[in-house]
C-alpha cells in the first residue's frame, strides 16, 4: 500500500485544544486518534476532531511543514483551518474521497 505524506490539524472542538502531526496513512492515523491510541496528548485533551489536512509529494517537506505549523501563532492555525473549513466539521468521514490515489 502506497503512503501518501500529510499534515494535518485535529481539535477538540470549534476554537478547542490544537494537534498538529504527519502522517503516511491519514485515514489510520486519524482512526488510531479516535480510538484514543494515537498520542498521549489526544487522548489526555479529548482532541478527535480531523479539521485540516494537507498532503504534499514527499516526507522531507510534509515534516517541514509540520514543524513550521507547530511554531504558527494560534490564530494562523484557525484562519488556516477557516480557510477551508468554516464550521470546523470533522472531516475524517471525507478523507477517502479526495485523498491521492496511486
Amino acid at each position: 500500500m502506497a503512503r501518501h505524506p500529510c499534515v494535518y490539524m485535529m481539535a477538540s472542538q470549534r476554537n478547542g485544544t490544537l494537534y498538529v502531526g504527519v502522517t503516511g496513512d491519514i485515514a489510520t492515523r486519524v482512526m488510531l486518534h479516535k480510538q484514543g491510541k494515537g498520542s498521549a496528548f489526544v487522548r489526555k485533551y479529548k482532541v478527535h476532531r480531523l479539521v485540516w489536512c494537507e498532503f504534499h509529494q514527499d516526507f522531507g517537506c510534509a515534516i517541514e511543514r509540520e514543524k513550521r505549523l507547530k511554531n504558527w501563532h494560534r490564530a494562523w492555525k484557525i484562519n488556516l483551518i477557516e480557510a477551508s473549513n468554516p464550521d470546523w466539521e470533522d472531516i475524517y468521514e471525507s478523507i477517502q474521497m479526495w485523498a491521492p490515489i496511486d
